[in-house]
């Protein structure tokens, strides 16, 4: 199983489960929408797995653990005073039924994480379809490398990025993507997607090969042009 709950105006909150097995919950900007649907189909939670500190992805924790309190919360040192109950301290997390491997994707935020499990990859605010988080850090280095360990992973991994910006970021690929046939395909489907409110995500690896102008970029240079060209798109 693997949902986007909607939170806020464009924000995902994301649940994955293999087989009958307890839930992952990734990142809580709120529980509007998140609570009736784990009450409803009579969900267990495993862990929630924070990708980095900002309200929109941690908001939602202190009312979560009214109804959850003995979940643990994994993420990074920034998350602590947001709710995390347990700091990553390595690059893999073992839970009672899952194995969960961490990448450091900092540069969002100075310690922001992604977490691939199963072959999905959650990747907050690190990589979008067609796009990438601005780089709040400025330390355009970080933001770049992690992106490059992102881009490693098989070509086959499911993306599941916490934001709506798909449409947005295909029409800045646009104007700076040379080879734009597939973008242009998938821009139409998007636009049907989203025309009937459905979510455009998730993505895969192999398609943001194609369609991500972060992910096309070659070299730091490149990246930082690009990153900063969107910042004023």
């Amino acid at each position: 199983m693997l949902v986007p709950i909607p939170a806020l105006n464009d924000n995902y909150i994301w649940l994955y489960r293999r087989e009958d097995l307890p839930v992952i919950v990734i990142d809580i900007p709120e529980t509007k929408n998140l609570l009736p649907f784990l009450i409803n189909n009579q969900l267990n939670v495993e862990v929630l797995l924070l990708t980095h500190h900002h309200a929109d992805h941690t908001a939602g924790i202190a009312d979560f653990k009214r109804y959850y309190p003995d979940i643990e919360i994994w993420g990074p040192e920034e998350t602590r005073l947001k709710g995390a109950t347990h700091i990553i301290t390595s690059a893999l997390i073992e839970t009672k039924h899952y194995q969960i491997q961490v990448i450091e994707t900092g540069g969002h935020t100075e310690q922001h994480v992604s977490y691939l499990v199963d072959g999905h990859l959650f990747c907050g605010d690190s990589l979008f379809s067609a796009g990438c988080g601005r780089v709040f850090t400025g330390n355009y280095q970080q933001m770049f490398e992690g992106l490059q360990r992102l881009k490693a992973l098989p070509d086959q991994t499911i993306v599941c990025p916490a934001h709506e910006y798909t449409l947005a970021n295909l029409h800045f690929a646009e104007t700076v993507i040379e080879n734009q046939s597939m973008l242009k395909k998938h821009l139409k489907k998007v636009e049907l997607l989203r025309r009937d409110n459905q979510p455009s995500l998730p993505t895969t690896l192999i398609l943001e090969k194609q369609i991500n102008p972060f992910l096309i970029a070659s070299d730091l240079a490149s990246f930082i042009r690009l990153r900063q060209a969107k910042d004023v798109f």
